[in-house]
């Protein structure tokens, strides 16, 4: 495909201080001084939201007494990676626990109508080459992606012994064993010599904490445990014929929610959208794989593709690169690169290089404002819906039927930014902007734990490390690992995520790379008949101080953004959900991992093995 950059302003018709000024006063109506204290735990009456599996039923079972070599926190793509790279590596006594039903984490979970990945799925999926598997289309729906972790799962036989709808509520490592000890939700007891924090991301779904939540008589639930008895359909069929009689309201336009609203405004009675922040919402464009593009492709191909992805979402284009993505996570660079060409690519600072892409990133969004335009016949509703803020501000979106939707008569959209969400709820409904609106139904699209507390965020009641340190309290005041796997003071605890590593443009490429790396320690350990692994202090230091002093500052593009779960909810304390990204970025990371790797020596890891009598250590070369 010949992908060409898109049309956008030009840059003498785009007045760049007069946007900086009303992406300011924009940012500022939506700041909420109770930061991520505005949402609530789901407790209580509430527990259901993620206790409860409305998509298989729990089978009772006895409590489990056992011991492992390896248990894997997870089974989304997280935990199903760490136990495929395991298995590779020859590690086979490995166990992974999730609350879940089944393989998938948030696509097991998210059935929601309308559900897709969005991004391009030839490089979301991984493991494409390996198995031969190739997405349906682009932008592969949901079930096709939980299909494919099955598929995954079963190919390489990692799902022997899974243990589902089963919440880990505590680790506690025990020294005179050197095994963690996992207690569960179920009464279980596994002693296990490592643990992989594979929980993921977008695993603990958050309520917004609105006064009167729990006076309400109607319905509620969260897209993340999609009621089908309820609004009718299925998730293979979302023909939500139930809800014709429903007046619904939808909290949020974020990603899911401009996926399931098209399908609510279809079929509900009445549905009102309530939003704080618009999302940029771009052209979809969904093609099916062309068959004779597949049988074309080389070895390599994914590799090549994830890289050309990564440069284009993340960094930039190689002189001359092309963009094989196409879409609308590449086309501030595509557009740059365009530029660029037709200048003969000038010799370019990363600070003029930064400043250039700012201009581009001005037009885009200026294109983007203008599509909702075109599309929205109320201008009012049209005006609401624009985006004020820089491109990754917020997580970009493309679907071709959200903005329609509010063509429908049925449709209201409800802007509540200059009250900084819903007032309260009532018996009957919600009250915002000081009016009372009854409804029968309450859908929260209000996303997952992402920029709250590691405990929060990871609903792991106590992780306590060696001598009963609390790993919370342990990084409180800020990360301390070694390559962001492994930190000092919890023996054996390996971790996959944002912490104090590099980031890839596509999640299932990093949290690959992480897996490889943890799999590649343990079996190292394994090997040498280890049973503690920890990082030195001098090394554990040596490295926070490294990530901090290569460091890209992007505070000050946080601090203009508008609230989202890429900066947080407050203007004091910018929360980037990635602690302490690595500067140099994904290709620099990975390469000093494989040198690390190659030198065989496991560099600033403290390994060693208890010998007789039990108690004593002694190194392990």
């Amino acid at each position: 495909m010949n992908c060409q950059p898109t049309e956008t302003p030009p840059p003498e018709l785009v007045d760049i201080e007069a946007l900086r000024e009303r992406y300011r006063q924009e940012r500022l109506k939506r700041l909420n001084p109770d930061a991520t204290g505005q949402y609530i735990r789901a407790r209580g009456k509430f527990a259901r939201v993620y206790a409860s599996d409305p998509h298989m039923p729990v089978i009772p079972r006895d409590p489990i007494v056992e011991e492992r070599d390896v248990a894997i926190l997870g089974a989304g793509w997280s935990g199903l990676l760490a136990a495929y790279h395991l298995k590779q590596a020859g590690v086979t006594t490995f166990r992974n626990i999730d609350h879940a039903g089944d393989w998938g984490g948030v696509w097991y979970w998210n059935r929601y109508p309308g559900i897709q990945c969005d991004n391009d799925a030839y490089c979301y999926l991984p493991l494409l080459e390996e198995t031969g598997f190739m997405p349906s289309k682009k932008f592969a729906d949901g079930r096709e992606i939980l299909d494919y972790m099955k598929l995954i799962a079963g190919r390489y036989g990692l799902g022997a012994h899974a243990l589902f709808h089963t919440r880990v509520t505590g680790l506690r490592w025990d020294a005179a064993s050197g095994r963690w000890r996992i207690c569960t939700d179920r009464g279980d007891d596994i002693k296990a010599r490592f643990v992989v924090m594979a929980n993921g991301l977008l695993n603990m779904p958050k309520l917004p904490g609105i006064p009167g939540i729990g006076d309400f008589r109607g319905k509620m639930f969260h897209t993340s445990r999609w009621e089908y008895d309820y609004t009718g359909g299925s998730n293979a069929n979302p023909v939500l014929d139930k809800l014709a009689d429903k007046r619904v309201a939808i909290i949020g336009t974020g990603a899911t929610a401009i996926q399931a609203t098209p399908y609510l405004g279809r079929y509900a009675k009445q549905l009102y959208v309530l939003q704080r922040t618009p999302s940029t919402v771009d052209e979809r464009h969904n093609p099916p794989t062309d068959p004779q593009w597949a049988a074309s492709l080389q070895p390599g191909w994914q590799k090549a593709r994830k890289r050309n992805f990564h440069r284009a979402a993340m960094e930039r284009f190689a002189r001359g690169e092309p963009d094989l993505i196409c879409d609308i996570w590449t086309e501030i660079n595509r557009n740059l690169s365009a530029e660029l060409e037709a200048e003969g690519w000038p010799e370019l600072s990363i600070q003029e290089f930064v400043a250039r892409r700012e201009v581009v990133d001005y037009r885009v969004m200026e294109r983007l404002r203008a599509r909702v335009e075109a599309m929205v016949q109320d201008r009012r509703t049209a005006d609401a819906l624009k985006p004020w803020y820089r491109f990754l501000c917020k997580r970009p979106a493309s679907n071709d039927d959200f903005y329609p939707t509010f063509n429908r008569p049925n449709v209201q959209l409800i802007d509540v930014s200059d009250t900084r969400g819903v007032e309260r709820m009532t018996q009957n409904g919600f009250v915002a902007n000081g009016v009372e609106v009854e409804i029968d139904c309450m859908i929260f699209a209000s996303g997952f734990e992402v920029t709250s507390d590691l405990d929060q965020r990871w609903g792991i009641d106590v992780i306590e490390g060696r001598g009963g340190v609390s790993l919370y309290d342990h990084w409180r005041d800020g990360y301390t690992t070694l390559h962001g796997i492994m930190t000092r003071g919890f023996p054996n605890l390996c971790f996959t995520g944002y912490v104090q590593s590099a980031l890839n443009a596509s999640t299932t490429e990093q949290m690959s790379g992480h897996t490889h790396h943890v799999a590649h320690i343990i079996q190292e350990a394994l090997a040498r008949g280890a049973t503690e692994v920890e990082p030195s202090r001098q090394a554990e230091d040596e490295w926070v101080r490294h990530v901090r002093e290569t460091a890209i500052d992007a505070q000050i593009f946080l601090r203009e953004c508008t609230p989202s779960y890429f900066n947080g909810e407050s203007s004091e304390k910018p929360r980037l959900y990635a602690g302490e990204p690595y500067g140099p970025g994904w290709d620099a990371f990975t390469a000093l991992l494989q040198t690390w790797r190659d030198n065989g020596d496991l560099a600033g890891l403290v390994v060693t093995k208890t010998s007789q009598p039990a108690g004593e250590t002694v190194p392990v070369p």
